[in-house]
């Protein structure tokens, strides 16, 4: 069974930083692909980030291109996002998900977390 657990979430003010990890577990193979997504109340799910598990390649929104930065560990199963120069805006629940393409929409994700909150005040 493929679980995913998130942490790293929190308060902090604008222009901090955070990051984020997923840990992953119950994967047979290494071809998969990790990605963080974000929803504020009342707004659709967006699609965040991903990274190939394979080959490392990497997709962002165009909201957090230059200040959040995706990696992982396959060692440790773990992709991390971290999130630097943020904003009130990106107050969401962050979720990861495994799938198999690399893509932010989350119609390609088999796999989720459950989430964690990040809040960045004013």
């Amino acid at each position: 069974e493929v679980q995913l657990v998130e942490s790293g979430g929190g308060l902090v003010q604008a222009g901090g930083s955070l990051r984020l990890s997923c840990a992953a577990s119950g994967f047979t193979g290494d071809d998969y692909v990790m990605g963080w997504f974000r929803q504020a109340p009342g707004k659709e799910r967006e699609g965040v980030s991903c990274i190939s598990a394979t080959d490392g390649s990497t997709s962002y929104a165009d909201s957090v291109k230059g200040r959040f930065t995706i990696s992982s560990d396959i060692s440790k199963n773990t992709v991390y996002l971290q999130m630097n120069s943020l904003k009130p805006e990106d107050t969401a629940v962050y979720t990861c998900a495994a799938g198999t393409w690399c893509s932010l929409g989350p119609q390609l994700y088999d796999y989720w977390g459950q989430g964690t909150q990040v809040t960045i005040s004013e």
